[in-house]
């Protein structure tokens, strides 16, 4: 009795096609059929970077974050808190979560240096609203 099978049953089907293959077809089928299939979508913003500019929190001075100096960034963030129309809560609340924010949007990718200069800028935000433990 001789049959026309493979010497392994798993690597080919009906089709007549192993797995590989019949994966490859597949897809560019999906391909020519869809219009947009395989094509990332971008988005031209991000939702943090519009948070920052449109949010109520308060009204950042500009490259407020990128400056080198705690000092700096808690002294910004308080003018800012300060002068700020939008804020709903208090210039403290405003301020600490703006800052909060910046933190943790930036996750596990902010340098431990750069996390180090923000954390000393939280107590320098508190000491400059009178409010350190």
């Amino acid at each position: 009795m001789s049959t026309t099978r493979s010497a392994h049953p798993s690597t080919r089907t009906r089709s007549g096609r192993p797995p590989r293959q019949r994966h490859a077809q597949a897809k560019e089928h999906h391909a020519r059929t869809q219009p947009d299939a395989g094509k990332a979508k971008t988005s031209t913003r991000r939702w943090s970077h519009e948070v920052m500019e449109k949010s109520d929190a308060l009204d950042l001075e500009k490259g407020v974050f990128r400056s080198g100096s705690a000092d700096e960034i808690a002294e910004s963030l308080k003018r800012s808190s300060l002068a700020s129309k939008r804020r709903k809560g208090t210039p403290f609340q405003s301020a600490m979560s703006m800052l909060n924010f910046y933190i943790n949007r930036a996750g596990r990718h902010l340098p431990k240096t750069r996390r180090a200069t923000l954390e000393r800028a939280k107590k320098k935000l508190r000491e400059a609203f009178g409010r350190a433990p």
